[in-house]
């Protein structure tokens, strides 16, 4: 079942996957289970059995401790302290229900059932993600899937994505470190899926039938092994694969005669499998596939936007403004690719639309002067025109379109800005061919223009980049490539040093990108695209790794993680409430819980610090 702990709790606490109740050596099945259509293993020794007329909680030494009178079918469990957490479906009602087992008290309690799919169940699994929180997948024969968050202390199931599998998959099983979902489709073979809910649900084969690959028969059970997967197939034959990366190597075939496959413990190498004979456990001499991907500590949101209206890519880069006077009374803008510009108060409500086209990345700067007129001022990259949008923001937040300034590029991307230290406004834009023109924007005679100060250009496609006020630095990111720094200064040749390429801690694309000036040092934030995560560097020399860390589900509020975050923005402005500190806005690729269109999702810095240690 999911454990939800406050934010900040939750931060520290996940840096590290709970630990398991121990299972010790693999048991023995007992003989009075040689008749059980389903079966799974218990810390302790212990076991469910499932047949046509109850699910049983039965003992180490084959006796019966409790039973829950049902027609079930498609048994899985995970385990908790003192016990399990177990999902089965009602093969009458067509419903999965979880079941709590505590096996001190030798007890089996029914949760309340999942509400109706709208589908036959034909296949259900769980998923324990980095959070502890706990998911099944139910799956229809006509590959219609849903992904439900279990409920827990009394809230509600909630239903988090609907995903496509394919048609006639009749058993998965989900390997929790790995994040990946195992589909057996009839008549093709074994694939993988991302299970993550953020991040599109894409698959890779394990394993396919003739002429695809080299599977020769239907999959009829699946068990998660460390670093792999093992499988029975209509022969009786244990098949066993293991990861390779992002491929699968495919181990000899073993004839066992099998009709059933049991995991004895949790992403261990020890299976067990029914044969004419009754239960056995075959020898696996497993050595693991490739370890998970490192841990990251996970923090929660503590707002998120309204949805934006329309569907798909649609939102991109947002800009924090501050109100001068009352904190809680600042603006969150964001673009939105398909309709112009949005505006949110802090509690993620929609104040405004400016319907300025195609509006890619912007960014903003607050007392900007120009003689003795003060400014607030937005930039933002219109893609149908290839110029930047300037909006003026007034004393209470409002926008209003200030200029068009066209540029010299051919299919424009990304900007930043730049507040120079004698109070102008520079704004960087750049192409996807690599290129960058820097402008200095004037004002004369009532009206904005920009001026075309210097040009540089990438190898390849860039779009993040953020200037910091302060050091005078420039910090652009090359999407395939990585992070680089040159000088902000018009007057400065534009030299790139690179501070870190794509590897450990950069997985491209390399997107948004915001500075947080602290009290004691400044950090610069970077969206890992690749594998959902934001870095934390030093945003001076030697530009040191403070850390990366994901934005995870908030399930006692019902707001989703963030994934494929495009662009992000950081102040350090006391904003009030969990925001004191700060907060890092982020464009989140994925709505969830419920599916929907896009949004923003607001971080508090605390929380951030929090995990990461940092001052």
């Amino acid at each position: 079942m999911n454990k939800t702990v406050s934010p900040i709790l939750n931060a520290v606490l996940l840096a590290c996957s709970l630990a398991a109740p121990a299972w010790g050596a693999a048991p023995t099945v007992p003989a009075t289970l040689n008749d059980a259509e389903e079966l799974a293993a218990l810390p302790g020794g212990g076991w469910l059995a499932l047949d046509k007329r109850a699910l049983r909680l039965v003992g180490a030494d084959g006796r019966e401790r409790a039973s829950l009178p049902l027609r079930g079918e498609r048994l899985d469990l995970r385990p908790l302290d003192g016990g399990a957490l177990a999902i089965v479906i009602d093969a009458n009602a067509e419903r999965a229900l979880p079941v709590q087992i505590d096996i001190k008290a030798g007890t089996l309690r029914a949760l309340p059932v999942l509400p109706d799919t709208g589908f036959g169940i034909e296949a259900a699994c769980l998923y324990r993600d980095a959070q502890q929180l706990d998911y099944v997948f139910l799956v229809a024969k006509d590959g219609q899937a849903q992904q439900w968050l279990l409920g827990s202390g009394g809230s509600e199931h909630r239903l988090v994505r609907r995903l496509a599998l394919p048609s006639g998959v009749e058993t998965c099983r989900v390997d929790d470190a790995h994040g990946t979902l195992f589909a057996a489709e009839e008549g093709m073979g074994l694939w993988a899926y991302g299970a993550d809910a953020e991040g599109p649900p894409a698959r890779a084969p394990v394993a396919l039938q003739a002429p695809h690959g080299r599977l020769t028969g239907e999959l009829t059970a699946l068990a998660v092994l460390p670093g792999g997967v093992a499988a029975i197939d209509d022969k009786g034959a244990l098949l066993t694969w293991k990861r390779d990366g992002k491929r699968w190597h495919a181990l000899p075939a073993r004839p066992l005669g099998a009709q059933q496959l049991v995991a004895l413990a949790p992403a261990s190498d020890k299976l067990a499998v029914r044969t004419k004979q009754g239960w056995q456990a075959p020898a696996l001499s497993w050595k693991a596939g490739s370890a998970p991907p490192k841990r990251l500590p996970i923090v929660l949101p503590r707002m998120q936007t309204e949805p934006v209206a329309q569907l798909g890519d649609a939102a991109d880069d947002p800009a924090i403004w501050v109100h001068p006077t009352d904190p809680a009374k600042s603006r969150i803008l964001g673009t939105n690719k398909k309709q112009g510009m949005l505006v949110y108060d802090l509690q993620g409500r929609q104040t405004q639309l400016l319907a300025a086209g195609r509006l890619n990345n912007v960014d903003l700067r607050q007392d900007v002067r120009f003689g003795s007129e003060r400014f607030d001022l937005a930039v933002a990259t219109q893609r149908d025109e290839q110029a930047m949008v300037l909006f003026a923001i007034d004393a209470q937040g409002e926008l209003r379109e200030a200029a068009r300034l066209p540029t010299g590029l051919g299919d424009i991307y990304g900007t930043c800005l730049l507040r120079t230290p004698e109070g102008g406004l520079d704004a960087f834009v750049n192409d996807k061919d690599g290129r960058y023109e820097h402008y200095q924007i004037t004002r004369s005679g009532g009206q904005f223009g920009a001026r075309l100060a210097r040009t540089f250009k990438l190898a390849s496609q860039p779009e993040g980049c953020v200037a910091d006020d302060r050091s005078g630095l420039l910090f652009v990111g090359e999407e395939d490539r990585g992070l680089w720094v040159t000088s902000a200064r018009a007057d400065q040749p534009a030299t790139l040093k690179m501070i870190m390429p794509v590897g450990e801690w950069l997985h491209d694309d390399v997107e948004g990108m915001g500075i947080y000036h602290g009290a004691k040092r400044s950090y610069l934030v970077v969206s890992s695209q690749g594998n959902n995560s934001y870095v934390v560097f030093d945003a001076a020399a030697p530009f040191a790794v403070r850390g990366a860390f994901r934005v995870g589900l908030d399930a006692v509020n019902g707001i989703d993680g963030a994934s494929e975050t495009d662009g992000l923005d950081v102040t350090s402005a006391n904003l009030g409430g969990p925001f004191a500190r700060g907060v890092l806005v982020v464009h989140d690729g994925y709505k969830r819980m419920p599916d929907g269109a896009q949004n923003y999702k607001a971080v508090a810095w605390d929380d951030i610090a929090r995990a990461l240690q940092l001052d």
